[in-house]
């Protein structure tokens, strides 16, 4: 049943994608309207999360960040999927770094790098600049369950040249990788939940305790890879430009922490500056943070 579940949306999706974006957003504005008004999709979740992080807006300010929040995502669904059948030359003008210049010295001086981003704008066309970028692209994901969507999701985000692998794998693949000569971007996203006894960097944001992994820094450290931040910023309706924040070139002279802190405090402002293109129906805060006993 799984497979014929996968073939008939794969088939689907592979026609209406065929779809001009400007015809693809006319169903994205009538899906923002069932998933907002009709289906309700985890409103609950998006107005507690807007509650708590912002308790100094009104109720009304909030209740337009949230519409905008569901437009903004409706619109990701449609970008994603579009991705199928966009070429390297479409995605580029559509995706790109406003200024390569520090990657493209840190290759030259023969360093591999990691590129820190979040659930923030378009994180799905992100595997795109891989085609622009002068080092080859890298990335960690976690298998789904389901093997069909596994490889369709997987082959979608490898498409424009990156490499992924297992996380249980990332060390070895990328000393495999700086053994031959080849320089690698990896991708890590910052603002996932960590799982429960993970050893995590525990801070407030957005006004709340929130855990965050330690494993871009632990990475960074142990491979002595640069760590830059990828700000993606909405120019328009189905383009976006991407700002590099360099966070340090030498990540072993910093302090314990320095580097997840430095990205938290980065990802904030962005949100605080442009709420609505976070991804508020995540349930970013159901972890506790743990009491103390003295």
């Amino acid at each position: 049943m799984k497979g014929i579940a996968f073939y008939i949306f794969y088939g689907i999706n592979y026609l209406i994608t065929l779809l001009p974006l400007p015809v693809l957003y006319l169903s994205s504005d009538i899906f923002y309207l069932i998933l907002y008004y009709i289906a309700g999709y985890r409103r609950k979740v998006v107005a507690t999360n807007l509650r708590n992080s912002f308790p100094e807006k009104s109720e009304a300010e909030r209740k337009i960040i949230e519409r905008r929040f569901y437009r903004h995502i409706s619109d990701l669904f449609v970008e994603a999927l579009k991705a199928t059948h966009l070429s390297p030359k479409q995605i580029s003008k559509r995706f790109k770094v406003r200024d390569w210049t520090l990657a493209e010295r840190l290759c030259r001086e023969g360093k591999d790098a990691i590129f820190v981003c979040s659930h923030y704008n378009n994180w799905e066309w992100a595997s795109s600049l891989t085609i622009t970028s002068p080092y080859t692209g890298f990335t960690v994901y976690k298998p789904l369950k389901n093997k069909y969507f596994d490889r369709f999701f997987l082959n979608l985000r490898t498409k424009y040249g990156v490499i992924a692998s297992p996380m249980q794998h990332i060390l070895r693949d990328l000393v495999t990788l700086r053994k031959k000569n080849i320089r690698t971007g990896t991708a890590f996203i910052a603002d996932q939940t960590p799982p429960l006894n993970e050893n995590v960097y525990w801070t407030t944001f957005l006004n709340q305790d929130t855990d965050f992994y330690r494993g871009a820094e632990k990475v960074a450290i142990m491979l002595d890879m640069p760590v830059i931040y990828l700000n993606v910023i909405k120019v328009k309706r189905g383009y976006y430009e991407v700002e590099i924040k360099l966070i340090t070139e030498h990540p072993r002279e910093e302090k314990p922490d320095f580097i997840t802190a430095r990205t938290v405090e980065i990802l904030e402002e962005i949100i605080r500056d442009e709420p609505e293109y976070w991804l508020w129906s995540h349930r970013r805060w159901k972890h506790k943070k743990p009491v103390v006993n003295d």
